[in-house]
């Protein structure tokens, strides 16, 4: 990565970063005065997510039902699943929170980008102290992805849309499966709507 000049803002992205254990420590270790941003979502929605991508690739894996549990009679929930364990959030902010303080971390809302990608957009560039150039109109929706795609500038012609992997349609789960994952999620969703000072309204 290229050494920051005065007056620029360097940024980095890796969506495996909130979940790996060692990276908040080596994250402080290079900057303690790092920035962080964290998209999240409904957890329940972004598992049956992972399944749907990693079922495009692998069209052979067993259902997500089976994946979800450990003991389908009981009801016990599969935690070492990564689609299942990415999801517990608070878990992995309790990581960070060792090393940031919670003021040096914005959660932005994975719904709230795709129904108001202005107004979240608009709460990055507060948070990194940048002058809002990006508003409503550098966005239109395409109904046909269900995302909002970015034009390159006001009045432009040229836009930029999520590519062909997002806004897969996803698998039919069952619905008594899809309760109880949502029973699992809710005291650690409590807990991180607690650490976050954020109801993120998942349930």
């Amino acid at each position: 990565m290229p050494r920051s000049l005065d007056g620029q803002i360097t940024m980095e992205k890796t969506p495996s970063y909130f979940i790996t254990k060692e990276a908040p420590a080596r994250i402080s270790a290079m900057s303690k005065d790092t920035k962080l941003i964290v998209v999240v979502r409904d957890p329940v929605t972004r598992a049956i997510s992972d399944y749907t991508q990693t079922l495009s690739k692998c069209p052979d894996i067993p259902t997500f039902e089976s994946l979800t549990f450990k003991n389908r009679t009981t009801g016990l929930i599969d935690t070492s699943w990564s689609a299942i364990q990415i999801g517990i959030y608070a878990k992995h902010l309790e990581n960070w929170l060792l090393y940031f303080p919670i003021n040096q971390i914005l959660f932005v809302s994975g719904e709230r980008l795709i129904g108001d990608p202005a107004g979240e957009l608009g709460r990055v560039q507060d948070f990194l102290g940048l002058k809002r150039v990006i508003t409503k109109k550098n966005f239109y929706f395409n109904k046909t992805k269900g995302f909002p795609c970015l034009k390159k500038s006001e009045g432009s012609s040229k836009s930029h849309c999520l590519g062909k992997n997002k806004g897969r349609t996803h698998p039919n789960i069952n619905q008594e499966v899809v309760q109880r994952l949502r029973e699992f999620y809710r005291p650690f969703n409590m807990k991180f709507y607690q650490m976050t000072g954020h109801d993120f309204g998942w349930d």
